[in-house]
């Protein structure tokens, strides 16, 4: 089932994907320190699912898309365009925001001593409203993928919703110790998670009168470019810098045979 049937369960996906940053902020009522090594994995996990679902799945499929409008070597071209256009607008994004205000440079993330409380607070703040901008791709990315393959869908959301984890606690952790208050820090984690079904439904919307196979191939090889800049620029810089070298190394391996496994028993 593909196309407009799938809207409702794309919201929904998008939307899981999204409030995956409130679970980040819930951590503030569990626990005050974050188990390192647990999220070195995690990110390193949702790395290789990102890895391996866009050079082997979205690519292939822009590729296939593109290819039939155009001819295979024309495709292909437009295919590496897009490729490469999905990575410049995610790196031109990270360049205009400063790292220590960036929940995508989680390897410049404030630690809760290093500042006062105004500034934690102003941190938090910053944080929540730079993910409402910094998280339209990723929306677009599920929502979209989504409409076309529940099961190519799946696996993308699932590493965005691990990722947006991290995000989550990035934005609560500071609120937290600037006001004490933990429903303060998860409200904020919250709101921040709902900007990206938002923004996808929003940017589909304008999309929609537009929608046919090369837009979708345009798309999808955009966004294979998107998540590979996500995880060679963040993902694994943070895993490592959160735990061990060889953790995040394990995580992606396994977050790799994950999707590869997943793939080959949907065929």
């Amino acid at each position: 089932m593909t196309g407009m049937n799938n809207i409702p369960g794309a919201l929904l996906l998008t939307l899981i994907a999204g409030l995956s940053t409130g679970i980040g902020g819930a951590i503030v009522f569990f626990a005050k320190t974050i188990s390192t090594r647990f999220l070195s994995v995690s990110l390193g996990l949702s790395a290789g699912v990102m890895i391996y679902v866009s050079l082997v799945e979205l690519f292939a499929e822009a590729r296939s898309m593109l290819s039939s409008a155009y001819g295979d070597k024309a495709g292909l071209l437009y295919t590496l365009l897009a490729f490469f256009a999905g990575i410049l607008l995610i790196a031109g994004i990270d360049r205009l925001i400063p790292c220590e205000e960036n929940p995508h440079e989680m390897v410049c993330a404030v630690k809760p001593g290093d500042h006062k409380r105004s500034r934690l607070k102003r941190t938090g703040v910053i944080t929540a409203l730079v993910i409402g901008i910094h998280n339209f791709p990723e929306g677009m990315a599920s929502f979209v993928s989504a409409t076309q393959s529940l099961k190519l869908a799946i696996p993308i959301v699932a590493a965005i919703a691990i990722h947006n984890i991290p995000e989550g606690i990035s934005i609560s952790m500071p609120i937290y110790y600037a006001t004490g208050s933990r429903r303060i820090a998860m409200r904020y984690s919250l709101l921040a998670g709902l900007s990206e079904p938002l923004g996808a439904v929003i940017g589909y919307l304008i999309l929609l009168p537009f929608m046919g196979d090369v837009l979708y191939g345009v798309l999808f090889a955009g966004v294979a470019g998107i998540m590979v800049f996500i995880s060679l620029d963040e993902l694994l810089p943070s895993a490592q810098a959160y735990g061990e070298h060889h953790l995040g190394m394990y995580g992606l391996i396994g977050g790799m045979a994950v999707m590869a496994l997943s793939l080959w028993l949907f065929i």
